[in-house]
Protein backbone atom coordinates (compact mmCIF):
# COMPACT_ATOMS: atom_id res chain seq x y z
CA UNK A 1 0.00 0.00 0.00
CA UNK A 2 1.16 3.33 -0.83
CA UNK A 3 2.67 5.45 2.37
CA UNK A 4 -0.22 7.69 3.32
CA UNK A 5 1.29 11.04 3.10
CA UNK A 6 -1.10 13.19 5.61
CA UNK A 7 -0.23 10.68 7.85
CA UNK A 8 3.83 11.18 7.26
CA UNK A 9 3.29 14.40 7.39
CA UNK A 10 1.20 14.21 11.12
CA UNK A 11 3.83 11.46 12.28
CA UNK A 12 6.74 14.17 11.62
CA UNK A 13 4.72 16.41 13.86
CA UNK A 14 3.62 19.23 10.75
CA UNK A 15 0.67 20.23 9.95
CA UNK A 16 -0.77 18.19 6.99
CA UNK A 17 -3.43 20.19 4.31
CA UNK A 18 -6.05 19.03 1.85
CA UNK A 19 -8.55 20.54 0.28
CA UNK A 20 -11.97 20.43 -1.02
CA UNK A 21 -13.23 18.24 -4.05
CA UNK A 22 -17.30 18.82 -4.81
CA UNK A 23 -16.57 19.38 -8.15
CA UNK A 24 -16.99 16.52 -10.65
CA UNK A 25 -14.02 15.91 -12.53
CA UNK A 26 -10.64 14.20 -11.35
CA UNK A 27 -8.52 16.58 -12.77
CA UNK A 28 -9.30 19.12 -9.75
CA UNK A 29 -7.46 16.22 -7.73
CA UNK A 30 -4.73 16.60 -10.11
CA UNK A 31 -4.44 20.44 -9.48
CA UNK A 32 -4.58 20.21 -5.66
CA UNK A 33 -2.01 17.63 -5.49
CA UNK A 34 0.39 20.20 -8.12
CA UNK A 35 -0.53 22.87 -5.66
CA UNK A 36 1.38 21.74 -3.19
CA UNK A 37 -1.51 20.40 -0.73
CA UNK A 38 -1.08 17.02 1.13
CA UNK A 39 -4.77 15.53 0.85
CA UNK A 40 -7.79 15.60 -1.54
CA UNK A 41 -10.80 16.01 -0.07
CA UNK A 42 -13.65 13.74 -1.66
CA UNK A 43 -17.15 14.82 -0.72
CA UNK A 44 -19.46 12.02 -0.79
CA UNK A 45 -21.89 13.57 1.82
CA UNK A 46 -22.49 16.53 0.03
CA UNK A 47 -22.37 16.22 -3.42
CA UNK A 48 -23.18 13.12 -6.08
CA UNK A 49 -20.49 11.97 -7.02
CA UNK A 50 -20.81 7.42 -7.28
CA UNK A 51 -17.87 4.83 -6.89
CA UNK A 52 -16.94 4.92 -10.28
CA UNK A 53 -16.31 8.85 -10.03
CA UNK A 54 -14.38 8.77 -6.67
CA UNK A 55 -12.07 5.46 -8.15
CA UNK A 56 -11.15 7.92 -10.94
CA UNK A 57 -10.38 10.69 -8.52
CA UNK A 58 -8.24 8.30 -5.96
CA UNK A 59 -6.01 7.35 -9.25
CA UNK A 60 -5.47 11.23 -9.75
CA UNK A 61 -4.29 11.36 -6.40
CA UNK A 62 -1.92 8.66 -6.36
CA UNK A 63 -0.71 10.59 -9.88
CA UNK A 64 0.53 13.48 -7.86
CA UNK A 65 1.72 11.56 -4.51
CA UNK A 66 -1.32 13.21 -2.49
CA UNK A 67 -3.69 11.34 -0.01
CA UNK A 68 -7.34 10.72 -1.30
CA UNK A 69 -9.69 10.94 1.90
CA UNK A 70 -13.53 10.50 1.52
CA UNK A 71 -15.98 11.53 3.45
CA UNK A 72 -18.61 8.98 3.47
CA UNK A 73 -22.60 10.10 3.95
CA UNK A 74 -22.62 7.89 6.71
CA UNK A 75 -21.47 5.33 8.80
CA UNK A 76 -22.45 2.34 6.26
CA UNK A 77 -20.05 -0.55 6.67
CA UNK A 78 -20.67 -1.51 3.20
CA UNK A 79 -19.60 1.62 1.77
CA UNK A 80 -16.82 1.99 3.40
CA UNK A 81 -15.83 -1.75 2.73
CA UNK A 82 -15.92 -0.79 -1.49
CA UNK A 83 -14.38 2.33 -0.92
CA UNK A 84 -11.25 1.11 0.76
CA UNK A 85 -10.76 -1.90 -1.33
CA UNK A 86 -10.69 0.65 -4.49
CA UNK A 87 -7.61 2.11 -3.11
CA UNK A 88 -9.13 5.00 -0.61
CA UNK A 89 -6.30 5.86 1.71
CA UNK A 90 -8.81 8.00 4.07
CA UNK A 91 -12.16 7.91 5.20
CA UNK A 92 -14.23 10.64 7.31
CA UNK A 93 -17.43 9.58 8.81
CA UNK A 94 -19.95 12.52 9.72
CA UNK A 95 -22.00 12.86 12.13
CA UNK A 96 -20.59 9.96 14.24
CA UNK A 97 -23.47 9.02 16.86
CA UNK A 98 -20.84 9.33 20.07
CA UNK A 99 -18.32 6.78 21.06
CA UNK A 100 -20.46 3.88 19.92
CA UNK A 101 -20.84 5.54 16.69
CA UNK A 102 -16.97 5.40 16.52
CA UNK A 103 -16.16 2.05 17.33
CA UNK A 104 -18.33 1.35 14.66
CA UNK A 105 -16.09 3.27 12.54
CA UNK A 106 -13.02 1.68 13.96
CA UNK A 107 -14.94 -1.51 13.49
CA UNK A 108 -15.54 -1.10 9.34
CA UNK A 109 -11.80 0.13 8.43
CA UNK A 110 -9.81 -1.50 10.42
CA UNK A 111 -8.71 -5.25 10.15
CA UNK A 112 -8.68 -7.47 13.08
CA UNK A 113 -7.77 -7.37 15.65
CA UNK A 114 -8.56 -3.50 15.65
CA UNK A 115 -11.28 -3.94 13.96
CA UNK A 116 -13.68 -6.20 11.08
CA UNK A 117 -13.04 -5.13 7.93
CA UNK A 118 -14.00 -7.62 5.10
CA UNK A 119 -11.20 -9.56 3.60
CA UNK A 120 -10.72 -9.77 0.06
CA UNK A 121 -7.30 -10.74 -1.39
CA UNK A 122 -7.95 -9.61 -5.14
CA UNK A 123 -8.72 -6.03 -4.33
CA UNK A 124 -7.16 -3.18 -5.99
CA UNK A 125 -5.93 -2.02 -1.92
CA UNK A 126 -4.44 -5.70 -1.73
CA UNK A 127 -2.49 -5.24 -5.40
CA UNK A 128 -4.65 -7.73 -6.91
CA UNK A 129 -3.30 -10.28 -4.53
CA UNK A 130 0.24 -9.27 -5.30
CA UNK A 131 1.36 -8.81 -1.79
CA UNK A 132 0.44 -11.29 1.15
CA UNK A 133 -2.80 -11.16 3.20
CA UNK A 134 -0.60 -10.40 6.39
CA UNK A 135 1.26 -7.49 4.36
CA UNK A 136 -1.63 -6.38 3.16
CA UNK A 137 -3.50 -6.55 6.74
CA UNK A 138 -0.59 -4.58 8.75
CA UNK A 139 0.20 -2.02 6.01
CA UNK A 140 -3.73 -0.91 5.99
CA UNK A 141 -4.05 -0.73 9.55
CA UNK A 142 -1.22 1.36 9.50
CA UNK A 143 -1.38 3.82 6.71
CA UNK A 144 -5.15 4.31 6.08
CA UNK A 145 -6.33 7.34 7.69
CA UNK A 146 -9.70 7.45 9.77
CA UNK A 147 -11.10 10.52 10.79
CA UNK A 148 -14.72 10.95 12.89
CA UNK A 149 -16.14 13.96 12.97
CA UNK A 150 -18.07 15.14 16.16
CA UNK A 151 -20.94 17.39 15.02
CA UNK A 152 -23.63 17.51 17.76
CA UNK A 153 -23.96 17.03 21.70
CA UNK A 154 -23.45 12.81 21.01
CA UNK A 155 -20.10 13.53 19.75
CA UNK A 156 -19.20 15.97 21.46
CA UNK A 157 -20.13 15.05 24.82
CA UNK A 158 -17.85 12.05 24.04
CA UNK A 159 -14.87 13.40 22.52
CA UNK A 160 -12.68 12.06 25.43
CA UNK A 161 -14.13 8.36 25.10
CA UNK A 162 -13.36 8.79 20.76
CA UNK A 163 -10.15 10.21 20.88
CA UNK A 164 -9.19 7.24 23.17
CA UNK A 165 -9.88 4.48 20.52
CA UNK A 166 -7.61 2.51 19.16
CA UNK A 167 -8.33 2.83 15.43
CA UNK A 168 -8.70 6.76 15.57
CA UNK A 169 -6.40 9.06 13.92
CA UNK A 170 -8.24 11.74 13.64
CA UNK A 171 -11.35 13.71 15.84
CA UNK A 172 -12.57 16.28 13.68
CA UNK A 173 -14.82 19.07 14.44
CA UNK A 174 -16.62 20.47 11.30
CA UNK A 175 -17.07 24.88 11.51
CA UNK A 176 -20.98 24.62 10.64
CA UNK A 177 -22.40 21.66 12.44
CA UNK A 178 -20.09 22.94 15.37
CA UNK A 179 -21.56 26.58 15.32
CA UNK A 180 -25.16 25.35 15.37
CA UNK A 181 -24.10 23.09 18.08
CA UNK A 182 -23.49 26.14 19.99
CA UNK A 183 -26.11 27.99 18.67
CA UNK A 184 -24.22 31.09 17.53
CA UNK A 185 -23.76 32.15 13.64
CA UNK A 186 -21.79 35.14 14.36
CA UNK A 187 -18.33 33.53 13.24
CA UNK A 188 -16.74 36.49 15.24
CA UNK A 189 -18.24 36.08 18.66
CA UNK A 190 -15.10 34.12 20.77
CA UNK A 191 -17.27 31.91 22.46
CA UNK A 192 -16.58 29.57 19.64
CA UNK A 193 -12.90 29.90 19.96
CA UNK A 194 -13.39 29.18 23.62
CA UNK A 195 -15.20 26.07 23.52
CA UNK A 196 -13.01 24.81 20.83
CA UNK A 197 -10.08 25.36 22.61
CA UNK A 198 -11.58 22.72 25.59
CA UNK A 199 -12.06 20.48 23.34
CA UNK A 200 -8.84 20.63 21.81
CA UNK A 201 -7.27 20.27 25.31
CA UNK A 202 -9.48 16.93 26.05
CA UNK A 203 -8.46 15.54 22.81
CA UNK A 204 -4.35 16.67 23.49
CA UNK A 205 -4.60 15.15 27.01
CA UNK A 206 -5.12 11.52 25.31
CA UNK A 207 -2.91 11.72 23.24
CA UNK A 208 -3.59 9.71 21.23
CA UNK A 209 -6.04 10.74 18.15
CA UNK A 210 -5.20 14.57 16.74
CA UNK A 211 -7.47 17.07 16.19
CA UNK A 212 -8.64 18.25 12.83
CA UNK A 213 -10.47 21.85 12.08
CA UNK A 214 -11.03 23.23 8.98
CA UNK A 215 -8.81 26.75 8.10
CA UNK A 216 -9.99 30.20 7.15
CA UNK A 217 -13.68 28.74 6.73
CA UNK A 218 -16.26 31.53 7.17
CA UNK A 219 -17.90 29.55 9.83
CA UNK A 220 -15.47 29.70 11.93
CA UNK A 221 -12.54 31.31 10.39
CA UNK A 222 -9.04 29.65 12.31
CA UNK A 223 -4.80 30.48 11.04
CA UNK A 224 -2.69 27.72 10.54
CA UNK A 225 -1.19 29.10 13.68
CA UNK A 226 -4.11 29.19 15.42
CA UNK A 227 -4.84 25.49 14.52
CA UNK A 228 -1.18 24.26 15.30
CA UNK A 229 -1.68 26.38 19.03
CA UNK A 230 -4.90 23.84 19.29
CA UNK A 231 -2.66 20.71 18.69
CA UNK A 232 -4.50 20.15 15.00
CA UNK A 233 -2.52 17.27 13.03
CA UNK A 234 -4.89 18.24 10.17
CA UNK A 235 -6.65 20.63 8.17
CA UNK A 236 -8.80 21.44 5.61
CA UNK A 237 -8.23 24.81 3.71
CA UNK A 238 -11.16 26.89 2.84
CA UNK A 239 -12.46 27.91 0.35
CA UNK A 240 -13.08 24.91 -1.83
CA UNK A 241 -11.55 25.38 -5.45
CA UNK A 242 -15.14 25.96 -6.80
CA UNK A 243 -15.55 28.76 -4.46
CA UNK A 244 -11.94 30.34 -5.70
CA UNK A 245 -12.19 29.76 -9.35
CA UNK A 246 -15.88 31.91 -8.98
CA UNK A 247 -14.27 34.36 -7.76
CA UNK A 248 -11.67 34.78 -9.67
CA UNK A 249 -13.46 34.63 -12.68
CA UNK A 250 -15.92 37.54 -11.18
CA UNK A 251 -13.03 39.51 -10.74
CA UNK A 252 -11.85 39.19 -14.03
CA UNK A 253 -15.10 39.84 -15.73
CA UNK A 254 -15.78 42.91 -13.26
CA UNK A 255 -12.14 44.66 -14.49
CA UNK A 256 -13.22 43.84 -17.82
CA UNK A 257 -16.09 45.91 -17.50
CA UNK A 258 -14.82 48.62 -15.34
CA UNK A 259 -11.99 49.15 -18.16
CA UNK A 260 -14.34 49.25 -21.28
CA UNK A 261 -16.63 51.44 -18.95
CA UNK A 262 -19.85 48.90 -19.25
CA UNK A 263 -22.05 48.93 -16.29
Amino acid sequence: MIENRVKKVMRAGDLAIGTYVTLSDPQVVEIIGLAGFDAAFIDMEHTTFDLSMVERMVLSAELVGITPIVRVPGNDPSLILRLLDLGTQGIIIPHVEGVEGARRAVEAVRYPPLGHRGAAGGTRAARFGTVSWDEHCEQSNREVLLSVMVEDARGIDDIEKIAALDGIDLVAVGPNDFSEYMGIRDPSDPRLKVRLKELADQVRKIGKAKLAVTMDHASMPLTALELLDLGVGYSHVAPSPAAVLLRSMRERVHNIHKAVGRS
